[in-house]
């Protein structure tokens, strides 16, 4: 079994990416962000944000090294520009962005299946470094890097599609919270993500000061 995957390294990469992903914690932010829409459209929407998700994580699982190092961008600059959009959606959230009815139309061509919630909620800087870190642990191991390639690839693919099982069964919790508890928990959502769109800045402020 150890000649076709790593089970040490998936172990790591699952349980990492699993507790950064959160795939439960999503689930009150999903139904801030989907409030105004029908059930048909928040499957797709769970859908399209594990889609988008999961091509951010691969795409610089595979090529993340090679852009930063070509537009030298450090990762603590990433987790900062992803801690400050986060940070917006919080305060979005907070004052009832997404239940206003002005807020709504004037973002009728926006999707936010694809931003915020696909990246950079989902598809984070916390991932996306996490991601990369185990992408590079697997170059540097003796040996075939098959079995820690395929360890990384069923890591990722399992988080997501745990991602996606949440996200498609929050309607049932939609239909029993009803509006006014998909209110509250807005604004819980928002005050959590806000926290951790701070911790993620003051993470990279904190970067930023040890590398300088």
């Amino acid at each position: 079994m150890s000649s076709v995957i790593d089970m040490t390294l998936f172990t790591q990469a699952f349980v990492t990416l699993f507790v950064i992903m959160d795939p439960p914690g999503t689930i009150p932010v999903f139904l801030a962000l989907t409030s105004t829409m029908g059930a048909k459209q928040r499957k797709r929407a769970a859908l399209q944000a594990v889609g988008v998700a999961f091509g951010v994580i691969v795409s610089f699982a595979l090529f993340g090294q090679q852009l930063l190092a070509y537009m030298g961008i450090s990762l603590p600059a990433l987790q900062a520009a992803g801690g400050l959009l986060l940070l917006i959606v919080a305060m979005q959230l907070l004052t009832g962005h997404f239940e206003n009815g002005e807020a709504t139309a004037a973002t009728a061509g926006a999707n936010v299946a694809l931003v915020p919630l696909g990246t950079p909620l989902l598809a984070g800087p916390g991932a996306i470094v996490a991601t990369m870190v185990f992408v590079q642990q697997a170059h540097t191991t003796d040996g075939s890097w098959v079995p820690s390639a395929v360890a990384i690839t069923v890591a990722i693919v399992l988080v997501h599609v745990c991602l996606y099982l949440a996200m498609r069964f929050a309607d049932a919790l939609h239909r029993v919270l009803r509006d006014s508890g998909v209110t509250l928990i807005t604004r819980i959502a928002g005050i959590l993500l806000a926290a951790i769109a701070v911790q993620h800045i003051a993470d990279a402020v904190v970067e930023f000061v040890q590398t300088a």
